[in-house]
């Protein structure tokens, strides 16, 4: 299995992380030697233990739409939607904006 390497965004989390490709935060912090407090950094380069990965999807947003819905929609977390496309603040997001969803 060779490991993924993926380059830490402001925002990130080793758990929204860990969600985009189906491991645990847990395994992330142990692969990289990340000991307390699971601190990351952005730029930082991890290394993701993953056997296959699933590809992003392309999603615009619709007018009701919140980040909430669409994580009920698509069964993911919401906060993982907001570290992934960068959002600022997770209550607002506008008819027409893509953001990228890890299903």
């Amino acid at each position: 299995m060779e490991p993924i390497i993926y380059t830490v965004r402001p925002g990130n989390t080793l758990f929204a992380i860990a969600q985009l490709y189906g491991t645990t935060a847990v395994d992330i912090a142990r692969y990289n030697g990340i000991v307390y407090p699971y601190t990351i950094y952005p730029g930082q380069k991890l290394r993701i233990p993953v056997e296959a990965v699933n590809p992003p999807k392309t999603y615009f947003v619709r007018p009701g739409d919140t980040v909430y819905s669409i994580a009920y929609r698509y069964g993911i977390d919401p906060n993982s939607i907001a570290a992934i496309n960068n959002l600022e603040d997770i209550n607002t997001i506008y008819p027409g904006q893509r953001l990228t969803l890890y299903i």
